[in-house]
């Protein structure tokens, strides 16, 4: 692998802030592996109707499946090289410690760019874009890239205070591309990092130079003449919001209520926190991005930390006023529906909005190459 990192010639990096950032890599023990190996040979399988399907939740045989395979044939190690191939820190910010991989392009004249995931994604989310990002044919496409963990998430966690919400979230990214000496920059998110990132280019918009994301969360605001002015797809698109809102969003209710509550069911078994992380996950990606995923939450103990996340942002105080910073969507087929009517309200400077076949809510991982060229053609006025 190329030699990449946090330092380079065109970055302003004092001694006083590199001393800030610690390299990192992880090593999970191999008790904890086993411990892990046993606790799921050990699962208690709860009862379900008979030929039920998704109709109740997660299936059993689904879970079983996954879980059986957890035990017996997931390589763990092997991922866990795969992460450790690009180069991880961990910094202090508002008290908080920041994991997070710098992948440096070759091309000294990148652009940088900070990608953020969601629940119940990770850093994960975002491996297969980092090549054809930082290395492409073309070097003036070139992007460096930041991909930190949620504060919360993974090695960036557990939270140990009150108020880590997209808002906090996002003043913590703009400082780490401070710390990195980045001086312009994009924000990238999907899921989670749709809301984070947007925000990000509220609090720091002299020097984030435009946001892209998978989704725009915008939804009605209940003035009839905004109704009145749907089209047709939009329609379909909240038909969409209205199922999913009415069959799958027990997770968001539950962490945003009682995530401690839930945190016992989760923390303390790997099956248990298979089950409600995979509702989300479904049948269209591999079991090893499932799984892989779901590591970074058991290995680290964060599986309750992460559900905060959704608390915490609930009670926070949300801006009235629209974000202003360029912004770009790249809506992939099976994923959220997002609405233009009510994304121009909340967005004033939307400047990209383009749809793609299939992809569904993991674009980054089962469309790469269509996300990086979209990103590409976005950030390529934006330089």
């Amino acid at each position: 692998m190329r030699n990449v990192g946090v330092m380079s010639e065109n970055t302003q990096i004092t001694p006083e802030i590199a001393s800030q950032i610690r390299p990192f890599r992880i090593d999970v023990p191999q008790a904890d592996l086993d411990d892990l190996k046993d606790r799921l040979g050990r699962t208690r399988w709860p009862d379900e109707i008979p030929e039920s399907g998704w109709e109740y939740g997660v299936p059993v045989a689904y879970v079983k499946r996954l879980a059986e395979y957890w035990r017996d044939g997931y390589d763990w190690r092997a991922h866990e090289a795969e992460i450790n191939r690009y180069p991880q820190f961990i910094t202090e910010i508002d008290g908080q410690d920041i994991h997070f991989l710098h992948v440096r392009s070759p091309h000294e004249d990148a652009f940088p760019l900070i990608l953020t995931h969601g629940w119940p994604g990770s850093i994960v989310e975002y491996l297969k874009v980092v090549e054809p990002l930082t290395n492409p044919e073309d070097p003036a496409q070139a992007f460096h890239l930041v991909i930190p963990s949620l504060p919360g998430f993974g090695f960036s966690g557990p939270t140990r205070e009150r108020g880590w919400n997209r808002f906090r979230t996002a003043r913590a990214w703009a400082e780490l591309m401070r710390r990195l000496g980045y001086g312009r920059y994009g924000a990238v998110g999907n899921d989670g990092g749709s809301f984070v990132s947007p925000e990000v280019g509220r609090v720091d918009p002299e020097h984030v130079a435009g946001v892209h994301v998978t989704q725009i969360y915008s939804f009605p605001s209940g003035d009839p003449a905004e109704m009145a002015n749907l089209t047709d797809e939009e329609r379909k698109g909240l038909e969409v919001l209205q199922w999913f809102y009415e069959n799958k969003m027990s997770f968001n209710m539950v962490h945003s209520q009682q995530p401690q509550t839930l945190s016992y069911g989760i923390f303390d078994s790997p099956a248990g926190l298979l089950g409600w992380n995979a509702q989300l996950f479904g049948e269209d990606v591999d079991d090893d991005f499932i799984l892989t995923n779901t590591m970074l939450y058991w290995a680290t103990g964060t599986a309750t930390s992460a559900t905060r996340f959704y608390y915490e942002d609930a009670r926070a105080e949300h801006p009235k006023e629209p974000t202003t910073v360029p912004i770009g969507l790249a809506m992939f087929e099976g994923d959220f529906v997002s609405m233009r009517t009510f994304a121009e309200r909340d967005h004033k400077n939307i400047v990209h909005w383009r749809s793609y076949d299939g992809g569904g809510h993991y674009a980054a991982h089962l469309r790469p190459d269509v996300l990086a060229a979209d990103l590409r053609d976005f950030y390529a006025a934006l330089r």
